[in-house]
């Protein structure tokens, strides 16, 4: 029987939910909203983990005014003057709450960047009695769009394994921008000293409950001239959907297996989701190997997804190099 004394927390997966930020300003009785960021790898992975976009890259807009409209009605129920965050979760177009914080978020400092507005310096002011109509604050129309990405200091630690969960791990970010996302993507790689390849071969072990929604972006990548190489269970189902693949060995079967392949260059591009304990085990050499050489590797099917937009985007050969304040001309 459960008693005060010993409280019980019922909670409940979200199983391929977008987790989505929201950061506002209020005086406790307007709200500015500052930035909607969407998350790029599904909630579960922590929010100071994951990538980012500001303005969202693909929730519709009706779903984006809702949130809106949810962060506001918070705002001013809980009497906020200054900053608050909220974190949603978004599931079949239903929207949950996962946190609400009436703080400053980890957030901040990029929103700022990307909407060209000094929203911790405007929060202070707020906090000491500046009404927020006073700073004239209009809804944004960017002309840009804005990725984070979070810097991990797993090459520093032998041994540890560079898996995303729920605990935060990253140590820093980074930041990539432009008019389009897959170039703003695959800036805030290169920002974290990720060089994405625009040829060789994609190495592809998912879960199989993945296998069907990592097929548009294997496709692509072999559409564009990538060779697929992948482990037994993988590679049988992608071959089945008519994209050419080659097979390797798991680790545990023994030599020569994917290790050695990615040790011995043969590897630019690494797609890998797991599940359970003995998964993640048995895939560790795989995401450690691929640390230690330098070849990119997404363990989220939003990353690999991501990457792989990414990477159309630099093999047109269209990335440039601009101020940020070039950016900021075109917001209103």
């Amino acid at each position: 029987m459960v008693s005060d004394k010993r409280p019980l927390l019922i909670d409940r997966y979200l199983t391929d939910a977008v987790e989505v930020d929201v950061d506002c300003l209020s005086d406790g009785r307007e709200t500015f909203i500052a930035g909607i960021m969407e998350h790029i790898e599904e909630a579960g992975i922590h929010s100071g983990d994951s990538a980012c976009s500001l303005p969202p890259h693909s929730l519709p807009a009706d779903l984006v005014r809702q949130l809106e409209g949810q962060a506001r009605d918070l705002a001013l129920a809980l009497g906020v003057v200054g900053l608050m965050n909220v974190q949603f979760a978004i599931k079949d177009d239903a929207i949950y709450i996962l946190e609400v914080n009436p703080r400053a978020s980890r957030t901040v400092p990029f929103v700022a960047k990307v909407i060209g507005r000094p929203v911790a310096g405007i929060a202070a002011r707020i906090m000491a009695g500046a009404p927020l109509a006073s700073f004239d604050l209009k809804p944004l129309k960017l002309g840009h769009i804005a990725v984070k990405e979070a810097v991990f200091p797993f090459a520093r630690f032998p041994g540890v394994d560079p898996i995303l969960g729920p605990e935060m791990r990253s140590t820093g970010e980074v930041m990539g921008i432009d008019t389009d996302f897959a170039l703003a993507f695959s800036k805030s790689q290169l920002g974290g000293n990720i060089k994405l390849p625009t040829s060789g071969t994609v190495f592809v072990s998912v879960k199989h409950s993945d296998r069907h929604r990592i097929l548009s972006a294997v496709r692509e990548l072999a559409e564009i001239g990538f060779s697929v190489l992948a482990t037994r269970g993988t590679g049988r189902y992608i071959a089945e959907q008519g994209v050419k693949c080659a097979i390797v060995n798991k680790v545990l079967e023994g030599r020569p297996h994917i290790v050695d392949a990615m040790k011995n260059g043969e590897v630019q591009l690494v797609f890998n989701t797991t599940e359970g304990t003995q998964a993640l085990y048995d895939s560790r050499d795989i995401r450690r190997t691929a640390l230690l050489n330098n070849i990119p590797y997404y363990t989220t099917l939003a990353g690999a997804q991501a990457v792989t937009r990414a990477i159309r985007a630099l093999r047109s050969g269209s990335l440039r190099v601009a101020p940020l304040q070039s950016y900021m001309k075109g917001t209103a």
